[in-house]
């Protein structure tokens, strides 16, 4: 018999923790590197938080992943947490806030793009058209002036970013179409196996000489910690179970959504300023995300088949 599909409320709620904590995590991404070398500071997010839900998942029962889902839990790991967000984390360190922001919301066309050669859903042409409205609504919320970030841009930085960004997408459609223990638990593993990768990385790149903990200043540790509990425990875990009961194209629209949150947020909370073309994006940024998420009735029975089977076993 197969399994209930889980209820609106319940997925609507999901894809508000991923849209509106992530977009938080800007800000605290900024507070934990002022004083902890980036890739580490990444690695402890996950150790940390993937450490809590494995301690959480076993207390409750739940049994250790087989050999086989260890080993999908660390391909999708490594990259969208090793690859995706250290490139992340890496690339604010040298490139402008603006610039990164429309780099990331290339995302969602590579997890379409995956989506459609793996064997999924073509995307349609409301696919298309709101993927284009929501990078047009990124590039008025940028800016020019955003853009050039007060210079030139850093080609390094840039292209670090694209290349995380395609390995999130990678990661993604990954992790809808293999063995995946049950959803805390394969949620905790993919944590470690990136902290894993981000600590071999850290190192390969000379970042324990970089750290003083004499330094560290408290707006780091609270930074850190808003990371490890909201960040990962609470939105990637929605994150991933969207994965599950969702399309790529409708779970990737966070890249649309993530830049308006912050926006909104720097103004109430650092009296950045909100112009009316902030306003007009983040209008035309909802639009496109209604056209991705937003269900058309008639071609569900052509849709389903397929991609259901493996998303409803992970789970």
């Amino acid at each position: 018999m197969t399994p209930s599909a889980p209820s609106r409320g319940k997925v609507a709620a999901a894809f508000a923790i991923v849209y509106v904590i992530w977009g938080s995590t800007y800000l605290a991404i900024l507070y934990a590197i002022e004083t902890l070398p980036p890739l580490l500071m990444a690695a402890a997010r996950f150790f940390l938080a993937g450490g809590l839900l494995f301690a959480w998942a076993r207390s409750r029962g739940v049994p250790m992943p087989t050999r086989r889902q260890w080993r999908a839990c660390a391909v999708a790991g490594l990259l969208m947490l090793m690859a995706g967000n250290g490139a992340v984390v890496w690339a604010e360190t040298r490139i402008a806030s603006g610039v990164a922001a429309l780099i990331v919301a290339i995302v969602p066309c590579w997890m379409v793009l995956f989506e459609w050669l793996s064997g999924g859903e073509r995307p349609t042409g409301r696919v298309v058209a709101g993927l284009g409205l929501g990078l047009l609504g990124l590039g008025l919320l940028v800016g020019p002036e955003g853009f050039m970030g007060g210079g030139r841009i850093d080609l390094v930085g840039a292209a670090v970013l694209v290349l995380g960004g395609f390995a999130w997408a990678g990661g993604s459609i990954y992790a809808r179409g293999h063995d995946f223990p049950a959803p805390r638990m394969s949620t905790a593993a993919q944590m470690l196996a990136g902290g894993a990768g981000l600590l071999v990385m850290g190192t390969l790149f000379g970042e324990w000489g970089q750290l003083d903990l004499s330094a560290v200043s408290t707006q780091s540790i609270i930074g850190l910690l808003y990371l490890v509990v909201f960040g990962s425990i609470i939105a990637y875990s929605a994150y991933v179970w969207l994965l599950r009961v969702s399309t790529p194209a409708r779970v990737s629209t966070y890249a649309y959504v993530n830049p308006v949150v912050a926006v909104v947020l720097g103004w109430l909370f650092a009296g950045e300023a909100l112009t009316l073309r902030m306003g007009i994006a983040a209008a035309v940024i909802v639009a496109g995300v209604a056209l991705i998420t937003l269900k058309r009735p008639a071609p569900r029975a052509s849709q389903q088949p397929k991609p259901e089977v493996p998303r409803r076993q992970a789970a």
